[in-house]
């Protein structure tokens, strides 16, 4: 797929990784909406898009709210053709109390975000980009939810794990593609000089992950793949 000329949702783009994919989909071409729960950092991921000569507005969404959602779809379906989301919106997996000792309120709301906002997401997308000639979903999952070992979040690495097997069992779906980076502990402004000397493995920088999002745009024979990307190594397609 050609991303320029496209309009893009990226959501939880005010910071991070968000960010960082928002810039990157900008400097490609599209018209990118930038959707967050924070307007100070979606409007300076704006502000950054249109510095480097692209396009962008910011629409402020929770994506743990259906209606917030929806008004994000909407919002990009009206400004021209949606062929492009990006479900980056995510975390809480790295803040306490975790199941069991949160309380269902808590870790469903980590669901929420995690699982159910990209779900929701991906399904109200459908209708635009098939009416705009095709179009393709990333999800953005993250390595809490491979493997079988103990984790500190069970409903993050629950809902991470969700993800990824959303993805791959919609490889079929007509008209628009999905697909999934899985990216290990990524190198975004939250890390500390002394995180990261203490690390027995650097983190992935930001331009690496959304070059793997901007991969999984453009090859047009991908779908239900996922693409993992670790320290050190080359990013990695999962055999299906």
């Amino acid at each position: 797929m050609e991303i320029g000329g496209t309009v893009a949702v990226v959501t939880g783009a005010a910071a991070g990784t968000g960010r960082a994919i928002a810039l990157r989909l900008g400097a490609e071409g599209a018209l990118v909406v930038v959707a967050d729960i924070d307007p100070g950092g979606g409007d300076a991921t704006v502000e950054a898009i249109a510095a480097a000569g692209g396009s962008a507005a910011f629409v402020r969404a929770d994506m743990t709210d259906d209606d917030g959602v929806r008004a994000v779809v909407a919002a990009a379906a009206a400004r021209g053709a949606l062929r492009i989301l990006v479900n980056n919106a995510g975390g809480g997996g790295h803040v306490p109390p975790h199941f069991p000792d949160a309380g269902p309120a808590q870790w469903g709301a980590t669901l929420d975000l995690n699982l159910r906002g990209p779900m929701l997401a991906t399904q109200l997308a459908l209708e635009p980009m098939r009416a705009a000639g095709g179009g393709t979903v990333v999800n953005v999952a993250s390595t809490a939810g491979l493997g079988a070992a103990p984790y500190v979040s069970p409903e993050y690495g629950a809902a991470k794990a969700g993800l990824i097997r959303f993805t791959t069992t919609l490889g079929g779906l007509a008209g628009v593609r999905v697909n999934c980076v899985v990216p290990d502990w990524i190198d975004t402004e939250r890390v500390t000089a002394a995180e990261r000397a203490a690390a027995d493995r650097p983190p992935i920088p930001l331009a690496d992950v959304a070059e793997a999002v901007v991969a999984l745009i453009r090859d047009d024979d991908l779908a239900g793949r996922v693409l993992v990307l670790l320290p050190g190594e080359a990013p990695r397609l999962v055999e299906p």
